[in-house]
Order: structure tokens, then C-alpha cells, then sequence
């Protein structure tokens, strides 16, 4: 239970992170959008929480849970249109980028700095 609760909280916290990112363009982000990268982080750490895939290290655990969670937002970039700062290839990339060091950034914390094993 104490893995779950760290791995989500730290999801959500890496949440207000991509959005702080997300936002940070010339252009503004609307509130369900805002809502969904948030919600989309908190997933991903309730997934890395409830894992038990036999990984041989924590590590792998972060960076395949970090890549498995960010391909749904990837693909809905991808039906976005053409900005004057990113097209959206680069956009999906970038997201699947930054899920991948998000997923290692929860496990590093849940494993490592909170001694939660799975």
C-alpha cells in the first residue's frame, strides 16, 4: 500500500510538472487538456504503484511502465494540428520522452528514495 501511495503522489506531482511545461508555449492550454496531462501522470504512477512485472531492476520497471503510459497521449498529438513551434511529431516524441523519465524519475522515488519494494 505505502508503494502505491508514494508512486501515485509522485504521478501527480510530475503531472503539474508536464503541465507547468506543457503550458509554459505562446499558446494557451484549455482546462481539459490540462486536466487530461495531469490525469495521464496519476495513471502512470498508480501503474508503476500496482506493477509487478519481473523486471530486473526498478530502472527498466520506470522507463517501460514510463513509455507503456505515454503512448495513448503520443497518438492523440499526433491528431493535433501543426503549431508554428512543433509540429506534432515532435510533440509525440517529446511526450513519450518525458513519460519514459517521468515512469524513472516515480520509481526512482518509490523504490529508491522511499525503500517501497514491489
Amino acid at each position: 500500500m505505502k508503494r502505491l501511495i508514494i508512486a501515485t503522489l509522485s504521478g501527480l506531482l510530475f503531472g503539474f510538472v508536464c503541465y507547468g511545461f506543457a503550458s509554459s508555449g505562446s499558446a494557451d492550454i484549455d482546462i481539459w487538456l490540462g486536466i487530461t496531462i495531469i490525469l495521464g501522470r496519476v495513471l502512470m504512477g498508480f501503474g508503476i504503484g500496482i506493477s509487478r512485472f519481473p523486471m530486473k531492476n526498478w530502472a527498466i520497471n520506470g522507463l517501460v511502465m514510463g513509455f507503456i503510459f505515454s503512448l495513448p497521449a503520443a497518438f492523440g498529438t499526433m491528431m493535433g494540428s501543426s503549431s508554428p513551434e512543433f509540429d506534432p511529431q515532435t510533440i509525440a516524441i517529446s511526450t513519450i520522452v518525458l513519460g519514459m523519465i517521468y515512469g524513472f524519475l516515480i520509481e526512482l522515488i518509490t523504490t529508491v528514495f522511499f525503500k517501497a519494494k514491489m
